[in-house]
């Protein structure tokens, strides 16, 4: 596979066109005011990836409802007073030539009680994590906010938004039949689990029309989701004709699942697709690992860590078929120069072993 594919547009089902194949994946990097609104910091660390060349920027997860919230510093969606930062954002963005893209998301029992100043919330009561169940009104008022949240996001201009149903969040909470112990419409099999998901795509795609970017983000295999059930839920969502794209976070690309011994990417591969783009994230480190991941069959690679490395990872892998990252640690200047600011940089050190010196 020659580095053309890399640099391949690629188009979606609302007439977007990505310019290569390249997503920054969203990522935690708490440098945005208290109140949500979008710092200097927040904007520098994503409008220097996409100068980089990435094809798609995506923000970190943004917290549709202030009772939401998972870290300091995240950046919100919740309120109008948000819309004027998003809009800075993906105007930027889009100046690159990449597409801006928001990851909408709720923290439900995940949320920092401290941050909030009340009790998290989740599907049903969770003793390990203080969370109080849901009423039957909050769970249609979240779904209501995840729409408003889009609505608000295609006011500022990006040119779509992703779900954030991975990673032990509200919506993959709602999809685990280890944490969603519901009795009513919202519970029970994977039909009702996965219910308030496909309201809110349905949802999205009324208000924000067919040439609105829409994404999910799915994760196999962690908080008590199983492959096979993440499986039926990513094919009901390609065959429901309303989403652009999938965004399967597998941890390592290259594993394989605990549940089948085959090939995690595989899984996803071999669905039956009908032009829906996938995308998967994971330790991808190198052009070899990028080329590798494409020839496997999915159309495009989300970047994380390697992207923190590099602002400009695209492009190194584009230029050069031995491209790998540089080795960590790496001092704090150096994360500087890649465009992090120090709260990012502070993150980094102390919730990645191994990846700042000192």
């Amino acid at each position: 596979m020659g580095n053309t594919v890399l640099n391949t547009p690629l188009s979606f089902g609302c007439g977007k066109v990505m310019k290569n194949r390249f997503m920054l994946a969203p990522l935690t990097n708490r440098q945005s005011h208290e109140d949500g609104t979008l710092s200097e910091d927040e904007f520098h660390w994503l409008t220097m990836r996409a100068k980089g060349q990435f094809g798609l920027v995506m923000t970190c997860a943004s917290n549709v409802q202030q009772n939401g919230q998972c870290w300091p510093g995240q950046l919100g969606i919740y309120d109008d007073k948000h819309i004027a930062g998003h809009r800075r954002l993906a105007e930027k963005i889009q100046e690159y030539g990449s597409l801006a893209v928001i990851q909408l998301h709720h923290g439900g029992m995940r949320s920092i009680e401290e941050l909030m100043g009340e009790q998290p919330v989740c599907p049903s009561a969770n003793e390990e994590t203080n969370a109080r169940a849901m009423s039957l009104e909050e769970v249609e008022q979240l779904r209501e906010d995840f729409i408003t949240a889009a609505i608000r996001a295609q006011e500022a201009g990006y040119d779509g938004v992703e779900l954030h149903g991975a990673h032990g969040y509200i919506l993959c909470q709602f999809l685990s039949s280890e944490i969603n112990h519901r009795e009513d419409q919202y519970g029970g099999s994977l039909e009702n689990r996965s219910r308030l998901l496909f309201e809110i795509v349905e949802g999205v795609r009324a208000a924000c029309g067919k040439e609105f970017m829409l994404g999910v983000r799915l994760s196999p295999e962690r908080f008590g989701m199983k492959l096979s059930e993440v499986k039926i839920v990513a094919q009901q969502l390609i065959d429901s004709g309303k989403v652009d794209f999938l965004d399967i976070s597998l941890w390592d690309v290259f594993k394989n699942s605990d549940e089948t011994g085959e090939p995690l990417m595989e899984t996803f591969t071999n669905l039956d697709r009908k032009g829906v783009p996938i995308t998967v994230a994971g330790k991808i480190h190198s052009a070899e690992d990028v080329k590798k991941v494409l020839a496997a069959g999915i159309d495009f690679v989300s970047i994380g860590k390697s992207a923190i490395l590099h602002h400009d990872f695209p492009e190194k892998v584009i230029e050069d078929d031995h491209f790998q990252t540089i080795e960590t640690p790496v001092s704090r200047a150096y994360l500087r120069q890649e465009g992090l600011g120090e709260t990012f940089i502070h993150y980094m050190a102390e919730r990645w072993e191994g990846f700042v010196e000192g």
